[in-house]
Order: structure tokens, then C-alpha cells, then sequence
């Protein structure tokens, strides 16, 4: 039993390699990026940073998720998407995590997020525009409600994302939703008379914090020149790109759709039925 299952894994990893395979740009970039990504693990096994290894296991395992899509819901990825696809996994864990992009990079972070949007949006459009097409399914919807299904599926990940990474970040005591040095504050919590009256202390170059025991951690003695705004800015900059790369593709989505499959951009970037699964006019 255990050989068996053994082998049908063996031959479905086989297969989705074949699926890379098909196209030579793919399979160029899956190859460099693969072995980029086995050396750094082997890097990390070697210097003992297991977590890092993890990681390179985890993107080796995700660079097969186009393949994996292709063959198991029968649809075909545009060579764009699919080099998207697998850049955004290198960018995000390996450059991102391991390569500590995220901190030493402006705005790596928040380009990611844009990528991110309008790659979900094509998702998002594809699902219903695949429904469309399909002859197995009595499914209509116009090009404006294909364009609104879309952006509204890119901003529901956005936002359930934002939500894992505040829950970690509370729970586990990671710091996903990155901190942003700021110089004024404007609120009610200073408030003395409790009359929901905003205090704002503006030109903040340093913060001192006193600890129940009387320690004192002063933030300029770690660079830090103002006030920490525990993720905010993060998350609503994340969220902001999220609605402009949601907005552009679903407007990208609605005239490819109006013109019939005409436009370059979304005809790259949109999901397709095989030919055997679209419907024969």
C-alpha cells in the first residue's frame, strides 16, 4: 500500500514537471530559481539555521503550484503569470525572509503587496471568467461583475492577510506587520478630561520606555529617532496598494472581456479553460 501511494506521488511530481517542461521561458526561470534556492538551503543546513532550510523547502515545494493548478483544475496559465508566480515566491521567502529584504530594502514589502493584488485579482477574475466559459455550468455574469468579483476576491486576501499577520504578530510575537518610525502623534488617550479631545505631540526624536521593574529602554540608543507606530502604516500602506492593484487589473479585466479576449496585458495575466473545456460556439 505504502509503495503504491509512493509511486503515484513520484509520478504526480512527475508530471507537474512535465507541465513546467512545456514551455522553455518557464522552465529557464524554474531552473535558476530552483538552484538558487538549493544552494541556499544547502548554505543554510550547512551553518545550522534550520529555519532558513525550512523555508527553501517550502519555496521548493510552491514553485510547483502553476504546474499543480494546471493539471489538476485543467486550466491553462499564461507564461507571464506563471514567471509572476514563481519570482513572487523567490522574492517573498528568499529575498524577503532569508536575505532579510523586507528590512533592509524600502519598500520591499509594499511592492510585494502590489504584486500580490493584481495576481489575486487575476485569480479572482479567472474563477468566474472560467465559469463563464464553461459548458458544464449555466454561468452568465457581464464583464462589470466579472471586474467587481475580481477586485472584491484581491481585497478579501488582502485583508485576510493582514488579519494572519496581526494574529501572529499578538499571539506568537513576530513582527510581520513591520513597524514604521514616526515623528507625530495625534490622539485621545492623552486625553486628561475624557472629553474625547485629540492631544498631539508633533517633532518626536526620541521615546523612552519605563518597564514595571524601573528599566528604562530608550529607542535612539537603537537608532530609532521618534515614535514606533506598532504596524499601522504598515498595514494600511498593504492595503492601500492592495485597492490600486485590485482597481487597475479589474479595469485591465473588464475591457479584455468588452473586447473579447483582445487585450495583450489581461490575455498574458488571465487563467484559461483548456480548449476541450471551453465552451464550442
Amino acid at each position: 500500500m505504502k509503495d503504491r501511494k509512493k509511486g503515484k506521488l513520484q509520478q504526480f511530481i512527475k508530471d507537474l514537471q512535465t507541465e513546467i517542461k512545456k514551455n522553455k521561458n518557464v522552465a529557464a526561470v524554474y531552473i535558476i530559481l530552483r538552484i538558487l534556492v538549493i544552494a541556499v538551503a544547502v548554505v543554510s543546513l550547512v551553518s545550522g539555521n534550520i529555519e532558513n532550510f525550512f523555508l527553501c523547502i517550502l519555496s521548493l515545494v510552491l514553485f510547483l503550484l502553476p504546474a499543480f493548478v494546471e493539471r489538476k483544475f485543467k486550466v491553462d496559465l499564461p507564461d507571464a503569470l506563471e514567471i509572476i508566480v514563481l519570482l513572487f515566491i523567490f522574492a517573498a521567502e528568499i529575498l524577503g525572509e532569508i536575505s532579510s529584504f523586507y528590512v533592509r530594502v524600502p519598500h520591499w514589502d509594499t511592492m510585494l503587496h502590489t504584486v500580490n493584488s493584481f495576481l489575486f485579482a487575476a485569480i479572482g477574475f479567472a474563477m468566474v471568467d472560467v465559469l463563464n466559459r464553461s459548458s458544464r455550468v449555466k454561468f452568465n455574469l457581464s464583464p462589470f461583475y466579472l471586474a467587481v468579483m475580481a477586485f472584491c476576491f484581491s481585497m478579501t486576501v488582502g485583508v485576510l492577510w493582514e488579519f494572519f499577520e496581526f494574529g501572529m504578530d499578538m499571539l506568537v510575537g513576530f513582527d510581520m506587520q513591520k513597524d514604521t518610525v514616526i515623528n507625530s502623534i495625534t490622539s485621545v488617550t492623552f486625553d486628561t478630561t475624557a472629553s474625547n479631545q485629540t492631544v498631539a505631540f508633533h517633532d518626536i526624536v526620541d521615546t523612552v520606555i519605563i518597564g514595571a521593574d524601573g528599566s528604562q529602554y530608550v529607542f535612539s540608543d537603537y537608532g530609532v529617532k521618534g515614535y514606533v507606530d506598532t504596524g499601522i502604516v504598515d498595514t494600511m500602506k498593504d492595503l492601500i496598494v492592495n485597492f490600486i492593484g485590485a482597481v487597475v487589473f479589474s479595469v485591465v479585466g473588464f475591457f479584455y472581456v468588452k473586447s473579447r479576449g483582445k487585450g495583450k496585458i489581461a490575455k498574458n495575466l488571465i487563467p484559461t479553460l483548456n480548449e476541450s473545456e471551453e465552451v464550442t460556439e
